[in-house]
Formats: structure tokens, C-alpha cells, sequence
């Protein structure tokens, strides 16, 4: 979960052997985009432009193979592609072609403020909150999705030029770990994201996308941690209201047996799920609100297991500034944990340590591409750093 500007959430600082630390990189970038257009020259800043079309049209709904190829395991929602149909519908209606640009591939012009007067409306013919909810995420994800078509690599969400598949090595998680990148919807789809690494490295079985507030991969998150127990859950997010608990304190009085019951031959299907909140720092409060709600309803008590990491400094805050030097991205915050089950006997000869590595060696080509990037542009490759004073 690399972010632009803002503060990002899973930010809790890596302290490694020297193997396992980040090799100082550099920056991140995010081009505006919209659609209609090639791709523009990267020579300098890019600017607004329409959608580019194909076959299917621009506003043509998302077909399964389509969304799973953005690195989504569930069906379409129905809601995305019921927003895409209202902005299709506006778009014939007022003769105006959707134009994206900016972070986050947000609409612009003139369709974005007929656009932003109608989804307003509907708005508030929601009575719900939680369909309000689930339709402020559908928008978001629909229009990322519009903006982002014939632009970005459905894989590594990176510009078609800047494309860096090639340069990620596949790897094999422990059978026993699962990952679930719980991501906000305004993270979807960010060129900076960090969270995409773990399902390209793992494969989409090993580390999953749940985005919040879509409905249909809510469901099959939560489905999988009832099925594996609460005991088998554990949120990667530092719960003040009781303590966060250590790799260590969680799992280093288990034998290597009861390790291995997480894969047991009675157990087979229900590994260890950890779950990565995948937001700026100032969504993530609520993300987590979500996890906790979600945990009584399944269990009858909203109190969810949570992992605080090891600290140290991470080659994250040269490239983004976070809240305090205890804090980094999604990608990293896998790292640490890989690392530091790697230090308990009972996981020791599961190979995490090499796991470890495969997501580091991704972050840092994920680091060169978008430094790279941003030099050709033109743009720094450094950012200000922000909340100075909690950094020591």
C-alpha cells in the first residue's frame, strides 16, 4: 500500500538482519489519466484525458474475466456495474464523454459535475447506511476501473510503459499462512499501491484482495474465517484498546505441532489468515471499526486478534511520508511478519525467510520503476517529510 501523499495504515517499522533490509530506493509517481486518448508522451506531466475505447465501449459493463484479471477473486459486484451503467446512461444523455485525470483516476470536467449532482441525488434516496456505504465504494472502484482501462497493466497497475511483470519472481507461500489485503477503494488501482505485490509474488489463492464495502468479497473473506475459526485470525493493525500482541507472544508457545495444525490433515483448508488493512492511515480507524463489527457477527464479540510488529526504520519514509517513523506500507508490514514467524523454531523450516525476500526484492522493483518514472518526467524524487516531530 504505498501511498501518494497521505499517511498509510500497516505502518509499523521493520527491523531486520541485514538479508532481510530494504535497499535504499527512491520515488513514487501517479500520472492523470482519462480515457479516448493513446497513451501520452512521459516526457512531461500528463494531463486530463478522455477515455480510451475499445470493442466494448468505454462504459461497457466489467465482465468477470475482466475484474479477475485486476487481481479480484470474486464475482463482479453488481453495484460496480451498476454505477457503470448509470455513468454510461448520463454520458449519452448529456452528449459528454467521461474524462478522468488526477490520483485516483477521478472524473473531471464537465460530465464530473453533472455526474457528481446525480450520484448526490442517489445518494440520498439510500435510506441504508451500509447500502450508502456499499455505494460510495462501488463508484470509487467503477470509475478506477473506467479510468484505468487501455492504461494501466491489469497486473502490476502500472502504466503500460512502465509495466514491471517481467521483473516480479513468483513465489510459493507456507501452506500454513494466509494473506488478506483488506483495501480501502481509493487504493485500488494506485500505481504506488504496495498491497498488489503479495498477490503477484503468492498468486490471488495465497494473498487475496477483499475490497471494503464490496459486498461480495466481504463475503467470501469473512466465510473463510468462520470456517477456519477465530483463533486462526489475526489483524495486523495496532488495536488501542487492547494490546496488540507480538509474533512472539502469539505464537511462540505453540509447539511446532500445534503450528502445524494449521495445515493438519484434519485441518487441511484452514491456515493461519492474516489480514492486512490496506488505507491511508486516517481510513484505516475505520476499516478496522468494519473488521471489528463484522467479528461479533461471527462470533458474538467484536475484539479480533491483533499483531503489533517489530520497529525500526524503514527505506519507505524517503519515498512517503507516514505519521511517525513506526509506520510503513503493506508490502513491508508482510515482510516483518514473514521474518519474524522465520525467528521461531516451530516456523523455521518453512522457508519464510526466503518468502521474505521475494516481496522485498518485488518492493524494490515496484521503487526503481516508479523512480524511474518520475525522473523521465521530469518530477522529484524525493518527498517532504511531514510530521516532523514524531520522528526521532
Amino acid at each position: 500500500m504505498l501511498g501518494s501523499a497521505s499517511n498509510r495504515v500497516l505502518t509499523f517499522t521493520l527491523q531486520f538482519s541485514s538479508s532481510l533490509k530494504f535497499s535504499p530506493k527512491t520515488h513514487i509517481d501517479y500520472r492523470p489519466r482519462s480515457l479516448h486518448s493513446s497513451i501520452m508522451s512521459s516526457a512531461s506531466r500528463s494531463s486530463p484525458r478522455e477515455a480510451l475505447l475499445d470493442d466494448s465501449g468505454c462504459g461497457s459493463p466489467i465482465t468477470l474475466e475482466e475484474w479477475q484479471r485486476w487481481g479480484c477473486v470474486s464475482p463482479v459486484p453488481a453495484m460496480v456495474n451498476a454505477v457503470i451503467q448509470d455513468l454510461k446512461l448520463l454520458e449519452n444523455n448529456i452528449d459528454a464523454h467521461m474524462v478522468f485525470g488526477g490520483n485516483g483516476g477521478k472524473l473531471q470536467g464537465d460530465f464530473k459535475i453533472q455526474e457528481d449532482k446525480k450520484h448526490r441525488a442517489k445518494y440520498e434516496t439510500l435510506a441504508d447506511s451500509d447500502k450508502k456505504f456499499q455505494f460510495y465504494s462501488a463508484r470509487q472502484i467503477a470509475c478506477r476501473l473506467l479510468g484505468s482501462r487501455g492504461y494501466l497493466c491489469q497486473k502490476c497497475w502500472l502504466p503500460m510503459e512502465d509495466c514491471m511483470c517481467s521483473k516480479v519472481k513468483p513465489s510459493s507461500l507456507w501452506h500454513g499462512i494466509k494473506f488478506w489485503v483488506y483495501m480501502h477503494p481509493k487504493d485500488f488501482l494506485r500505481q504506488n499501491n504496495t498491497g498488489k505485490l503479495l498477490w503477484q509474488v503468492f498468486g490471488v489463492q495465497a494473498a487475496t484482495l477483499c475490497l471494503y464495502g464490496i459486498s461480495e468479497d466481504e463475503e467470501i473473506m469473512w466465510n473463510a474465517f468462520k470456517d477456519a475459526g477465530k483463533a486462526k485470525v489475526w489483524c495486523l493493525y495496532p488495536n488501542h484498546n487492547n494490546a496488540p500482541k507480538t509474533v512472539q507472544d502469539a505464537f511462540s508457545h505453540q509447539s511446532s505441532a500445534d503450528m502445524e495444525c494449521a495445515y493438519s490433515l484434519t485441518n487441511k483448508d484452514r491456515p493461519l489468515n492474516f489480514v492486512l488493512i490496506d488505507g491511508t492511515w486516517s481510513n484505516s480507524a475505520a476499516m478496522f471499526r468494519r473488521v471489528k463489527e463484522q467479528a461479533k457477527l461471527a462470533w458474538g464479540e467484536e475484539d479480533i486478534p491483533c499483531i503489533s510488529l517489530a520497529t525500526g526504520a524503514s527505506a519507505m519514509h524517503k519515498l512517503r511520508p507516514q505519521p511517525s517513523w513506526d509506520r510503513t506500507c503493506t508490502a513491508a508490514a508482510a515482510i516483518s511478519v514473514l521474518a519474524e514467524l522465520q525467528l521461531l523454531p516451530e516456523c523455521s523450516t518453512h522457508g519464510l525467510d526466503k518468502q521474505a525476500e521475494a516481496v522485498e526484492d518485488a518492493l524494490v522493483v515496484l521503487l526503481e520503476v516508479l523512480t524511474t518514472r518520475r525522473l523521465r518526467m521530469g518530477r522529484s524524487i524525493t518527498r517532504k517529510v511531514r510530521h516532523s516531530r514524531d520522528i526521532c
